[in-house]
């Protein structure tokens, strides 16, 4: 029997789950984003902290805070735990026994594993005595995280403490389907009313008053105001079962005569209500009085959930708030509470265009991106952290499936929602059947057939009577006019490219008439094909009419193939030179694609001298897009032309599933493993390997994003990006689900193919016995 490795373990050091307390949902927030992205790899356990009996029955280990013995005898049994490769410590003054939690130094000297900390409260202004222990607490530390900028200051310049010790990763923030607010509302039973909201653990550093205080003005101009208060009281606060802090402000409440317009949820929501209470909110009201607070979790929360927000002036707000998401008011002031709220409640607009940058910000702060840029802080401090692998992400189809209407699948998407007047076109679609094609092939899905015969029907809709094809289609189903005004070649590649990989499907349980149906539409396109001269139709063209060979040989497709190869050889050899062996005078877009149709084309053909160029510019493509062992995307800022410093950043997510199908065919053609380490190198750019830190698709919706910049990731979720995320996935997935990679002969070796060649179905390979099939 196989043995499974052991998991690197890393124990955090925090109160836990049911405790009610922000530090607590804190902790598990980072666990489940740690578990979520390298989940395969590490395991993460509590030593929970309490201040009485042991609460959460999760926790590997129990730290009495104040009990002053259990600091070392917890650290020793630690200590025993060899596959433990690190201890993160979720630091707050007061969670610790002893002057300024200096409890906590017996835990420290006992450990010998590596120490993080993640500091919740950096006090500026500090005395000598708590200067001092914050000093020795750090001294066994060489990964201190922050979550501000402003703290991150503060310890440097009020503590001493070395920049490079430090780590700055913002709050933690969930990723949400971004939803239009009167949607939810009415989910919410709260239509025809504008929401004000509040929420966390009552206690009386919220400064609720100052909301409350501030509704008399606001509601005579917006009668139908409602505000929120949503949480439980904090339990510290509440004494002898006496709630005083809720009790004074539901006082307070009937005093301004505000029953009608207040409304109290007493409940410790789970994440999904409070995230729909959040979403359905007009304006959020921050009105925290703590002017040392460095960092707020349901500050966090409400920008994550496109909230515009008014909030008190704490370290955290006065960073983060910028004038496009929120308006910023003195800690308590209610006039100034009231003028903001007033001015935004009156604008539709300037809310709408708050919400969408808040989601926008946020979304870069995501729990999975905090989960990478932790990781990469740990490894900074232990090397058994140093081999973990990521997590692949769940296969989720349902944002393709939301942008595909009865005609076919929409162009593109506001953010997450799918942009009606956008229209479709030829191209989105054509890639649409592929991916929804290789997720029937690889789960069976029968609910994916309808949408295979939607986007097969506007292929067959796109055609003309030609043969050739139209590319965009408006939103009632007619044809625009620029189909006049541009070269549609690539359209019609990428159309028969759809159509021959669809035929690929014709063993498995699809009805026959869409097998016809795809068949007849690529006989009559394939006199039109001939045609064609643009690089990239000519590769889109070669793919499809490969899939169509190895369905039904022909030796009219074989000739077609090799007629087509020879164009793409004519244009390498005029811009070919020693140091730049490609088709072109710049690497542009779907660059890939190129040397994937010279390969296929040799493996119909058996012709040496394209299998030599198909190698050649494969390898050069590689020196360009696999740099110091990290994955680069030719960037559409301008290309990558021949002699010139490429230009960087604009990432589009097509070019990393394109390159992924290319070295998957050469891997499996070739059996040099490189092949397969890039391909997989290249996915993990989807899942946050890159310059960013930052994943590249929504784990909520299935949508990816439109593109990586310089220090932001475009939000929209359109039909191309989310397509090719979906096929890159699906072809890791058919490596993972075989359970080992696909066997091919050991014959096939890059200087000579001998009396055995592939023969690439979908997914599967085949060998077969005897010469390759000759050049006609």
């Amino acid at each position: 029997m196989k043995t499974l490795p052991i998991k690197s373990k890393i124990v955090f050091v925090s109160t836990f789950p049911p405790t009610q307390c922000g530090i607590a949902t804190f902790t598990e927030d980072t666990i489940n984003a740690i578990n979520k992205t390298y989940g395969k790899s590490i395991s993460c356990e509590i030593c929970e902290v309490t201040f009485k009996e042991r609460v959460s029955s999760n926790s590997s280990y129990h730290l009495p805070s104040n009990e002053k013995e259990a600091y070392s005898r917890v650290a020793r049994q630690i200590n025993k735990d060899s596959a433990v490769e690190l201890v993160h410590i979720q630091h707050e003054f007061g969670l610790f026994g002893g002057q300024y939690g200096s409890y906590l130094v017996s835990f420290l000297d006992e450990i010998i594993k590596p120490i993080a900390y993640t500091f919740h409260s950096v006090i500026p202004n500090p005395d000598e005595e708590l200067r001092a222990i914050v000093r020795l607490l750090c001294s066994y530390s060489r990964v201190i995280f922050v979550m501000t900028k402003k703290s991150k200051e503060i310890l440097m310049k009020e503590y001493g403490i070395d920049e490079k010790h430090l780590a700055l990763v913002p709050h933690g923030t969930h990723l949400v389907n971004y939803e239009n607010t009167d949607r939810v509302k009415k989910k919410l039973h709260l239509e025809n009313r504008l929401i004000l909201s509040t929420f966390g653990l009552l206690g009386e550093g919220k400064s609720i008053e100052t909301g409350i205080m501030a509704l008399p003005k606001i509601i005579e101009k917006f009668p139908n105001v409602l505000y929120l208060i949503l949480g439980k009281t904090h339990p510290n606060t509440i004494v002898n079962d006496v709630d005083l802090y809720r009790n004074s402000l539901e006082a307070l409440v009937r005093d301004l005569n505000l029953e009608n317009n207040v409304r109290f949820v007493n409940e410790y929501l789970e994440v999904n209500q409070l995230l729909d209470y959040l979403k359905a909110t007009d304006v959020y009201l921050f009105t925290s009085k703590d002017p040392n607070q460095a960092v707020s979790g349901t500050f966090s929360y409400a920008m994550s959930c496109s909230c515009p927000i008014v909030a008190s002036k704490i370290p955290h707000t006065l960073e983060s708030l910028t004038s496009d998401i929120g308006i910023l008011a003195d800690i308590q002031n209610v006039q100034e509470f009231e003028s903001a709220t007033l001015k935004l409640l009156g604008d539709s607009n300037l809310r709408a265009y708050m919400a969408l940058n808040a989601y926008a910000k946020t979304t870069q702060t995501s729990w999975e991106n905090t989960a990478i840029k932790h990781l990469k802080a740990y490894q900074r401090i232990t090397k058994g952290l140093h081999q973990i692998k990521i997590t692949y992400p769940e296969i989720k189809m349902d944002h393709q499936k939301a942008m595909t209407t009865s005609i076919g699948m929409i162009q593109f998407c506001k953010v997450s929602e799918p942009d009606l007047d956008s229209g479709y076109t030829l191209d989105d679609n054509a890639r649409a059947l592929i991916s929804m094609c290789k997720h029937y092939q690889l789960t069976g899905d029968q609910s994916d057939v309808s949408y295979i015969k939607t986007y097969t029907n506007f292929i067959e809709r796109c055609q003309m009577p030609n043969g050739s094809f139209i590319n965009y289609v408006n939103q009632y189903n007619q044809i625009e006019p620029r189909n006049g005004n541009e070269n549609l070649e690539d359209s019609n590649g990428r159309a028969i490219w759809a159509l021959g990989y669809l035929l690929t499907l014709s063993h498995t349980a699809l009805p026959a008439s869409l097998i016809y149906k795809a068949n007849l539409c690529i006989n009559n396109a394939l006199f039109c094909a001939e045609n064609l001269n643009s690089p990239r139709a000519v590769g889109f063209t070669i793919k499809g009419l490969y899939y169509l060979h190895i369905v039904i040989p022909s030796s009219q497709v074989a000739r077609m193939i090799d007629n087509l190869s020879h164009k793409l050889k004519v244009v390498y050899s005029t811009s070919y030179s020693s140091k730049w062996n490609w088709f072109e005078n710049k690497l542009t877009y779907a660059n890939s694609v190129l040397p994937e149709a010279l390969l296929l084309s040799f493996l119909v053909t058996a012709n040496e001298s394209t299998k030599k160029i198909a190698i050649e510019s494969m390898d050069f493509l590689i020196s360009k897009m696999f740099v110091e062992d990290q994955f680069k995307i030719i960037s559409n800022k301008g290309w990558h032309e021949k002699g010139t410093i490429p230009y960087q950043y604009g990432e589009q997510p097509i070019e990393a599933c394109y390159m992924m199908h290319t070295l998957d065919l050469f891997y499996r053609a070739f059996e040099d493993p490189i092949y397969k380490t890039q391909m997989k190198q290249a996915f993990d750019w989807f899942l946050g390997n890159n310059h960013l830190g930052h994943i590249m698709y929504n784990p909520i919706t299935g949508g990816c994003y439109d593109g990586l910049e310089k220090a932001n990731v475009n939000l929209n979720q359109g039909a191309e990006s989310t397509v090719c995320f979906l096929s890159a996935q699906l072809l890791i997935q058919s490596y993972i689900s075989s359970e080992k990679l696909i066997n091919v002969s050991r014959n096939i070796k890059k200087t000579s193919l001998k009396k055995k060649f592939v023969f690439l179905n979908g997914n599967n390979v085949q060998i077969r016995e005897g010469d390759f099939p000759q050049k006609n």
